[in-house]
């Protein structure tokens, strides 16, 4: 960079490295009230002029470093890289929990309540997606390739986030796989899923790498007819998947005649539906929650077919709720 500048002015100029920390949905409020600032820089006077220029925004007392560039850059893809790997570490407990009867939702309030491992980023779904901790996470990689220092962690990180879509999808296949043994029907083949969130995440219209695109392409291939409803993301699912489904107005609509709902994004109007209107407005009542958004109890009371993440499947009981008739 410095010398395609020096080939376009005469004029003296500095380097500096400033990375942000913003998060989609929350990039104001994560400008305005950083919890660090990172300055890379090339001598003391641009870290100080830098440093004025930010001090208005940590009046909190939140810090404020300056170093070497290198270190400034090498800090963001270090932060994503570190976040990335709990969420891929969080998912393959996750899985063992399934191998072995055990509940992860248990098993991570007693493990985040050590004070040296927290509570953030550890929550089992369907792996990260967007645009930074999967480009990230491959930049790292590809830097180890590129200096012979192998980063064999990270290469596990980025696998296990890709193998926990095709974890996931396999219940959906499977489910229905063994439904239709000794059936005319074949699968999913011209099964109708109702899915719930496009966008990578809640409170953004980012359907980069999103983890609900993978499930849908896979129903598709399968021969399912899909119908999908996103508060915002529509239109950028639209611009991104290059094959039909149909998208529902609203979140009830979308389930209409649906042989399954599958949950991909945890938007919060998801989080406490009318569980009888859902129920009657499905033809059949299997939910594949990837955001472990319900109580396992709760789903057989309203009598569910639910799988989750780290749980194990249940399934209606007799006498349940609002089955009677």
């Amino acid at each position: 960079v410095a010398a395609e500048i020096e080939a376009r002015t005469e004029k003296p100029f500095r380097m500096a490295s400033n990375p942000e920390f913003l998060k989609e949905g929350a990039a104001i409020n994560d400008f305005n009230k950083p919890d660090r600032v990172v300055l890379g820089v090339e001598d003391e006077g641009t870290g100080r002029r830098l440093h004025e220029l930010y001090e208005p925004f940590v009046r909190q007392g939140n810090p404020i470093y300056v170093m070497d560039i290198a270190s400034a850059e090498m800090v963001k893809y270090a932060a994503n890289a570190m976040l990335a790997t709990k969420i891929s570490f969080i998912n393959e407990i996750a899985g063992l929990c399934e191998a072995y009867g055990a509940d992860i939702d248990e098993v991570r309030l007693g493990m985040c309540s050590d004070r040296r491992i927290g509570n953030q980023f550890l929550f089992p779904g369907l792996g990260y997606g967007g645009s930074c901790f999967p480009k990230d996470v491959l930049a790292c990689i590809s830097m180890g390739e590129d200096t012979q220092r192998q980063t064999h962690l990270l290469r596990a990180v980025h696998d296990v986030n890709q193998r926990q879509r095709d974890a996931f999808f396999r219940k959906i296949d499977e489910h229905f796989g063994a439904e239709a043994s000794g059936q005319t029907e074949r699968g999913l083949d011209g099964r109708r899923i109702a899915v719930w969130g496009l966008a990578f995440k809640p409170g953004t219209d980012d359907v980069r790498e999103a983890p609900s695109l993978t499930i849908i392409e896979r129903l598709l291939d399968r021969g399912a007819t899909v119908t999908a409803f996103d508060p915002v993301a529509r239109e950028a699912s639209a611009r991104m998947l290059d094959r039909p489904i149909e998208y529902a107005e609203n979140m009830m609509d979308c389930l209409d005649g649906a042989d399954a709902l599958v949950i991909c994004t945890d938007w919060d109007e998801f989080r406490h539906p009318d569980l009888d209107a859902v129920r009657q407005r499905m033809r059949q009542p299997v939910i594949f929650d990837g955001r472990n958004l319900y109580r396992s109890t709760t789903m057989t009371e309203y009598g569910f077919t639910y799988y989750s993440v780290g749980r194990e499947a249940v399934a209606p009981q007799v006498g349940i709720r609002g089955l009677a008739g």
